[in-house]
């Protein structure tokens, strides 16, 4: 398989979740903060647009029964419950108080780049500087404390 055809695949779905979260209005940090903000003046949109991601999913969960691999890799990569520790809960922490604050997410930021690119270029550059910082503390070798005996 060359380069450009294990590109494409994410490319069009990107293209394609971008495209949703800008017709939707995810894109706008105000209505997922309305969201959030269950005790003032609400905004549900968040909700049909979450529940029309989980019909989407029940049908992608389906399909993916019924195959035996997928259309573009080797074998299906799903998560399992090894996969949950310390550094997913925190991250998964820090995801929401960051999504709660901004009112964005990586998604909607970076289709944001193509609708209003200097609003959101701040908390693109902090999400990437973010990353950056995580993808430099994982290589730390983990030092373990010997308990002296």
């Amino acid at each position: 398989m060359s380069l450009s055809q294990k590109l494409l695949p994410p490319l069009v779905s990107g293209t394609l979740f971008g495209a949703g979260l800008a017709l939707s209005g995810m894109t706008d940090p105000a209505r997922v903060r309305g969201f959030l903000d269950v005790f003032g003046a609400w905004d549900p949109t968040l909700v049909f647009v979450m529940g029309g991601a989980v019909l989407v999913m029940a049908v992608a969960w389906r399909i993916r029964n019924r195959m035996g691999t997928p259309i573009f890799a080797e074998r299906f990569s799903l998560p399992d419950r090894k996969d949950l520790d310390g550094r997913l809960i925190t991250g998964s922490i820090l995801f929401g108080i960051g999504w709660g604050i901004a009112g964005l997410c990586p998604g909607p930021a970076v289709a944001s780049l193509a609708l209003s690119p200097l609003s959101v270029l701040p908390f693109v550059l902090a999400m990437l500087v973010g990353m950056a910082a995580q993808q430099f503390i994982s290589v730390l070798p983990r030092r373990r404390h010997a308990v002296p005996e």
